[in-house]
């Protein structure tokens, strides 16, 4: 939690170079610690900076940076080589408890962290208190790294400052992060993030759209939405992608994209693995979220056409689909 009060917030992290190759490593190898936070906010709290992750009371999942991004100011003296995933919740006045962690928030972050740890190459035995932390936990050191004095609860000798999701109801026992680290690892075990082919979203076929005055080649999902090759589209605009297949992300090199955190990316009930499109530069925000489908040639990454286009400025109209130029680009 640092949206009250920065002071616990750890801006002054120094980061090593070595620490921006975390995301190579793998399996048995703990690439980065994973810090799990409430925002002391309302439910709707969504705003980048803060959080790579935030979770909205409804349960639904907004990624506002991409895995890699160093965070300056989510949990003091451990933002570098850490990730931080956050419930919007708890900013009751006076009483936090009056806007609690929602059970679909519970279930959506660890089904978050699970996603993230499997495709770090986690298993169930990596979700350690080592490798995965309440920022009430963080606070009290209790991974045995003494990295501050204990600002965290006082039930653990702390000064109270963060008690971040130390319970996970109101009266309800104090070991929260226990109880996250048993599901995220109950999840892990049971391989339940690979959902059966049945409770996918299911594609009807191909056909082609106009793009840029050449046809392109789109897919329409059982909702009546088109969905086109990542590389197609970004070739098709002059964009160039780089493929990063440890992290499932295609990275763009591009100066005049805002992207719009919107409130329908999709989501992991699509049954599908999920890719992120992000910026190479800067916090590297991410774009859009797309998916990953089996072909002959191997996986390949998918978005919704139209996502794409409201992200990158390009111009569309209907009926039929045909998208236009980019605007500035």
């Amino acid at each position: 939690m640092c949206i009250r009060d920065r002071s616990r917030c750890g801006a002054a992290d120094v980061i090593p170079p070595c620490f921006h190759t975390w995301f190579q490593a793998r399996a048995s190898v703990v690439a980065a610690t994973i810090y799990l936070h409430w925002t002391a906010t309302g439910y709707d709290w969504i705003r980048p900076g803060h959080y790579h992750r935030i979770i909205g009371g409804d349960g639904r999942v907004h990624r506002r940076h991409a895995l890699t991004a160093d965070l300056p100011a989510h949990t003091w003296r451990r933002n570098s080589n850490s990730i931080a995933l956050a419930c919007a919740c708890m900013g009751g006045q006076p009483d936090p408890w009056t806007l609690p962690p929602t059970a679909a928030q519970l279930h959506s972050l660890c089904q978050e962290v699970a996603a993230i740890a499997r495709s770090w190459g986690w298993t169930a035995a990596d979700i350690t208190i080592q490798s995965v932390m309440t920022h009430a936990e963080a606070a009290s050191n209790r991974d045995g790294r003494w990295m501050h004095d204990n600002y965290g609860p006082v039930i653990w000798g702390g000064t109270g400052e963060r008690w971040d999701l130390l319970q996970l109801e109101q009266h309800g026992t104090s070991d929260g992060g226990e109880q996250l680290r048993q599901r995220i690892a109950a999840l892990l075990s049971g391989d339940e993030l690979a959902p059966p082919a049945s409770d996918r979203l299911a594609f009807r076929g191909f056909t082609s759209i106009e793009a840029r005055g050449k046809k392109l080649s789109v897919q329409i999902d059982a909702d009546g939405r088109s969905w086109a090759l990542m590389v197609d589209l970004l070739q098709r605009y002059d964009l160039s992608p780089q493929w990063d297949a440890n992290q499932r992300r295609v990275l763009i090199a591009a100066n005049d994209v805002a992207p719009t955190y919107r409130a329908d990316a999709v989501q992991a009930t699509v049954g599908w693995p999920l890719v992120e499109m992000a910026l190479q530069s800067g916090q590297t925000p991410v774009i859009l979220t797309g998916i990953l489908r089996p072909s002959p040639d191997g996986d390949r990454a998918w978005c919704r056409v139209l996502e794409f286009a409201e992200e990158f400025g390009i111009s569309v109209s209907f009926e039929p689909l045909l998208l236009g130029e980019r605007r500035g680009g």
